[in-house]
């Protein structure tokens, strides 16, 4: 969707300037998003996008979420993780939109400023016009908050399906096909029998190899490699696309790539990759600072370990062993 050219546009000074916004994915228990209608006398009038709005001189992000909310909405916010960030241009200027996943608040939202507002669930069809700016949002919205990393070498492939089978009746709702120690023809056979599972819950799946496999064993995607992630010009079309990062080079690739998500690590060491050095929490927050794609931590990863990632910016976590752990709920 092509924003309003009948704007007024700024001149090409001002286009430079990247104003900063605060962004709000004010989300309630049942999963449900807030979406509000600019007013009439503000610039896109009747556009629908995340409430928010631009920071203050000397304010933080955080901040500014907080003071938007509560003008706005009249709400006051108790939880807020910052999550990501997109940089969008439009004919009256650059905004760079900081988003934050609001998940308690006190009060109950209402319209302070005449906007029309409404709770959105992903299934549902979008209120239109939706600003350009927020539909990456929403595609990341579809993303749940554990990925799931199959372990069949390890535990045996008739293991193994028992244990898909619980996670699947536990929510886990997307799934990476990993298992580089099979022969090809093996790889293919047990792919399928994930991918068939996985599809009647509603599950997704990605292949970790190439595209080509992916469409062939019917996945919903591939999940590159770094070294795959490098070597790659352009981002495969028709299916979701994630990657292995570890530094900042390879994410930014990614971001260039305009990938779905990609997970980063490993944060605490893991047994799956004896020896690599772990970066720990501080710096997963740097890196996921300003990112353009949801993150999911990975390495030594538990569900345990969902609010540590959210608080560092992540969107959630990659689990290999604790994904088929015969636990409660982990989705």
């Amino acid at each position: 969707m092509q924003p309003n050219l009948s704007l007024p546009s700024a001149a090409p000074e001002k286009r430079n300037v990247i104003i900063e916004v605060a962004a709000a994915v004010v989300l309630r228990a049942d999963g449900a998003f807030l979406l509000a209608q600019r007013p009439a006398g503000k610039v896109y009038a009747g556009w629908w996008e995340f409430p928010g709005g631009k920071l203050d001189a000397g304010e933080s992000a955080k901040q500014a979420l907080a003071r938007e909310l509560h003008e706005e909405l009249g709400i006051h916010v108790q939880t807020a993780f910052p999550w990501i960030t997109r940089v969008f241009t439009y004919p009256h200027g650059t905004v760079r939109l900081n988003f934050f996943r609001v998940t308690s608040w006190q009060g109950e939202p209402q319209s302070r400023e005449g906007q029309q507002l409404l709770w959105q669930r992903i299934e549902d069809p979008l209120p239109t016009p939706m600003l350009d700016a927020n539909l990456p949002v929403i595609n990341a919205l579809q993303l749940p908050s554990v990925y799931a990393i199959t372990a069949a070498s390890a535990l045996g492939e008739q293991v193994f399906l028992q244990r898909l089978e619980l996670a699947l009746q536990r929510g886990v709702r997307l799934i990476q096909f990993r298992e580089k120690s099979l022969p090809l023809t093996a790889f293919a056979v047990l792919a399928e029998q994930v991918i068939s599972r996985a599809h009647a819950y509603g599950a997704r799946v990605l292949i970790n190899g190439t595209p080509a496999q992916a469409t062939a064993l019917g996945a919903d995607g591939v999940h590159l490699t770094e070294i795959a992630l490098h070597a790659m010009t352009k981002r495969p079309t028709g299916m979701l696309v994630a990657a292995s990062c570890h530094d900042a080079r390879a994410l930014a690739h990614a971001a260039t790539l305009e990938l779905d998500f990609v997970v980063l690590g490993a944060v605490a060491p893991t047994a799956s990759h004896p020896g690599e050095q772990a970066m720990g929490w501080s710096r997963f927050a740097e890196l996921t600072h300003h990112s353009t794609l949801p993150i999911y931590a990975i390495g030594g990863m538990q569900a345990s370990d969902l609010p540590v990632s959210f608080a560092s910016g992540a969107h959630g976590v990659a689990m290999i062993r604790g994904a088929w752990a015969n636990t409660e709920s982990i989705a």
